[in-house]
């Protein structure tokens, strides 16, 4: 039976909690970590339960080659060799003890995606609460099966994979040891396109795998993010950047500090908003049901009179007999005079 939620660092990401919010830092530092500390701080103040960065160098992520298979053509990263993109975007392992510290300065969580064992026995040094698999690393059974094997929880980005590819993922990481294991949807395009977005996929992986699920948006603004709420998105993480006009790796399809703010707030109130089926009255709608329509006496009428259709009519307020007794009421002669705009009544019926 698969846990109603998981805790990193004290918080609970389940379907019976407000949504988790990770800021993905990224590359987004643009080599300075002075913008790293500040992206830090500025998630924190926007309300995100973490922020996340990458942990990896160039030379743990591929090799320095010219050759054609090492290029990458077309998208952001046009032109880019794989090891000059990854020079330029990784985030320094000699920053990261900084980095850790910064968060818990101002009571961030922060945790990371180690892209290797390297990263990770640093990750390990530092004491870090959770890992994140990559998208492009959810091949990578032998990285997943170390990561497991610390016992911490892991999140899962799917993108690009079919479903026997995430199955053996998870098996993977269940077999060697993880207990608490979130597995996010992903479109690994960046951006994302709204329409391939395919947020119905949320639900399928929480109830094909049995797992808690959630979203890594690659999309512009947040109005799928939220949307993933509807569907059952407990975490859900964002590139974020300070200002996307600094340009950068990731900076065209992060979202800035006034955009992560509305993203925690609407995604805690679409949460709030789904409550539970159910048809009784709740209770904020008592101040409104005197505006109902009902049976009204709309003519004077005296006592033993017959009432026709012209002494009585459906009209709001909702204090009268319900408007299904209309019919019901005609031909029936009253046993007391009536005023004009008084509600009507059985008591004020001939039992005749």
């Amino acid at each position: 039976m698969t846990k109603k939620y998981i805790e990193i660092d004290g918080k609970r990401i389940g379907k019976d909690y407000k949504p988790y919010i990770i800021a993905e830092l990224s590359a987004n530092h643009n080599g300075d970590i002075n913008n790293a500390l500040k992206t830090i701080e500025e998630a924190a103040k926007c309300g995100a339960d973490a922020i996340k960065i990458q942990s990896y160098t160039p030379d743990t992520m591929t090799i320095d080659c010219d050759h054609e298979d090492f290029q990458v053509k077309g998208g952001l990263w046009d032109g880019y060799s794989l090891y000059k993109l990854y020079e330029w975007a990784h985030t320094p392992f000699e920053w990261h003890e900084r980095l850790f510290e910064k968060a818990k300065e101002v009571g961030i969580t922060l945790f990371s995606t180690p892209f290797d064992e390297s990263a990770l026995e640093l990750l390990e040094e530092l004491n870090a609460p959770a890992y994140k698999i990559a998208s492009f690393e959810l091949t990578d059974l032998p990285l997943i099966k170390r990561v497991a094997q610390t016992g911490k929880p892991m999140i899962m980005s799917t993108g690009m994979a079919n479903l026997n590819e995430i199955e053996e993922a998870i098996i993977t990481a269940r077999e060697n040891g993880c207990n608490d294991l979130v597995v996010l949807h992903c479109i690994s395009a960046y951006p994302a396109p709204y329409e391939q977005a395919n947020l119905a996929t949320i639900p399928d992986l929480a109830k094909r795998f049995n797992v808690i699920s959630g979203l890594s948006d690659h999309t512009l603004g947040t109005v799928v993010s939220v949307s993933s709420v509807v569907l059952g998105a407990c975490l859900i993480e964002k590139h974020f950047i300070i200002d996307r006009n600094d340009k950068g790796a990731d900076s065209e399809f992060s979202i800035e500090p006034h955009e992560l703010k509305r993203l925690v707030e609407e995604t805690d109130a679409a949460h709030k908003a789904l409550g539970v089926a159910g048809y009784e009255r709740k209770p904020i709608e008592n101040a409104s049901i005197r505006f109902r329509r009902s049976l009204y006496f709309v003519e004077d009428i005296k006592s033993g009179e017959l009432i026709t259709d012209k002494h009585i009519r459906r009209i709001r307020p909702g204090f009268g007999l319900a408007p299904k007794h209309f019919d019901e009421l005609i031909g029936k002669r009253v046993n007391q005079d009536i005023e004009r705009g008084t509600a009507t009544s059985w008591e004020h019926i001939s039992n005749e």
